[in-house]
């Protein structure tokens, strides 16, 4: 493969417009751009968890490849008519989510985000998460998504969840419970 950035900026981007994968420009506020700008959040919040030194091997395996996805998802939402995400990703989520979430105690109350660093910056990527599936679903009202690409980050927030939890016991972390009459 040749390199593929060689110069980084273009200033193409001077006057509020962006190309997608397609070709097309399209103003910098565009629901396409939204949508994936915030997979890429998403997919940034995580890698500040996996920055967090001594995590889970399991854990790091699963958010590396969880990235590796978002990737390909930007992608999908980056060139109209791609597809990069299918059914077999979002199984894959759920299986890892019922093996993580087994270990777990039941939740009776809410619990706050935190617990640890780690723990804390994966409940940031989960919001970020749904975040990114809220303007998936906006772009879907004007535009052909697949719609296994807001499952997806559907899955995805619901994983995210679950593992804050698994990294809070790894850290030694308390889950604080929301209390309602406080």
């Amino acid at each position: 493969m040749g390199h593929r950035l060689s110069k980084i900026y273009t200033r193409t981007g001077d006057q509020g417009t962006t190309g997608l994968g397609d070709g097309t420009r399209v103003p910098k506020t565009h629901g396409r751009i939204e949508a994936y700008g915030a997979v890429d959040e998403a997919n940034s919040a995580i890698g500040m968890t996996l920055a967090v030194k001594g995590l889970p091997e399991d854990v790091v395996k699963l958010l590396t490849e969880i990235q590796h996805d978002l990737f390909d998802l930007g992608g999908e939402l980056a060139v109209p008519g791609y597809r990069a995400i299918g059914q077999p990703k979002i199984d894959a989520l759920e299986q890892a989510l019922d093996r993580l979430n087994d270990d777990l105690p039941m939740l009776k109350e809410f619990i706050l985000p935190g617990g640890g660093p780690a723990a804390a910056a994966c409940h940031l990527a989960r919001t970020i998460t749904r975040r990114a599936e809220r303007q998936v679903w906006r772009l879907m009202e004007s535009e052909s998504v697949a719609t296994e690409v807001p499952q997806y980050l559907n899955r995805l927030s619901d994983l995210l969840f679950v593992v804050a939890r698994v990294l809070a016991r790894h850290e030694n972390g308390q889950e604080v419970l929301w209390k309602r009459d406080r």
